[in-house]
């Protein structure tokens, strides 16, 4: 798990890249060593196309509003500046992928594989973990327990968010166990580190003694070559 991850979320003019749909929105949350930072990268874009009716009602963007926004070429260089030798997380990955790879072409910048140290889709690790269950962000939310409520509508920063909660629950357990690994590892350490002179010697009494002596007495007649115990005390 690499120490610096994107969590990354689109919006989109439509569903399908190949008939030219464009991304509208990229929102991205930074995780530095298991915790949220405050860096993120937000922006809105102008597609130079219409938006579908599906899609608008998916994130209530319009291209009348997206009309004085940026082209992706225009941010191109700044977003992957920011996602750059990253460990991206995506929900649904290749969905996301397939439309940001198309704008980096278009732009001449390569695919995003490309300036990423790898990418995580967090869909194929729900499914992992939770077979036969719903497993999209909403139903995520619910079942580790992340406030949602204020989610009427997609947007790409707030999914991107609440995507980034759930992927640290979703990955807690890894974490707990290292944590019990270095906790035992701590244990095995301070039982090491034993004050010899805190300790009480018990010693035999003469009873108990004789005893001794005398079932190591018994074992050298039936042992041909002698106690080992009475020659290394010799």
């Amino acid at each position: 798990m690499a120490a610096r991850q994107i969590v990354l979320d689109t919006e989109t003019t439509g569903l399908n890249a190949k008939l030219g749909d464009r991304v509208i929105e990229i929102g991205c949350i930074e995780i530095r060593s298991r915790q949220l930072s405050d860096r993120h990268f937000h922006v809105y874009l102008n597609p130079e196309r219409d938006i579908e009716e599906g899609a608008a009602k998916v994130h209530g963007l319009t291209r009348e509003f997206l009309a004085d926004k940026p082209r992706f070429g225009d941010v191109a260089k700044d977003f992957l500046d920011y996602v750059r030798g990253a460990e991206l997380v995506i929900h649904n990955a290749e969905f996301d992928i397939e439309f940001l790879d198309q704008e980096l072409a278009l732009a001449k910048l390569g695919t995003l594989r490309e300036h990423v140290a790898g990418i995580v889709d967090s869909l194929a690790l729900a499914r992992e973990l939770h077979p036969g269950k719903r497993n999209s962000l909403d139903a995520l939310c619910e079942r580790y327990a992340i406030d949602n409520a204020h989610r009427t509508l997609h947007g790409a920063l707030l999914d991107a968010e609440l995507l980034a909660e759930v992927y640290l629950a979703m990955t807690r357990g890894q974490e707990s166990l290292m944590m019990e690994l270095d906790a035992a590892e701590a244990r095995n350490e301070s039982a090491v580190r034993i004050d010899a002179s805190a300790l009480t010697v018990l010693r035999a009494s003469a009873a108990e003694a004789a005893a001794h002596e005398a079932y190591l007495d018994a074992l050298e007649q039936d042992a041909k070559g002698g106690v080992l115990w009475r020659r290394l005390k010799r």
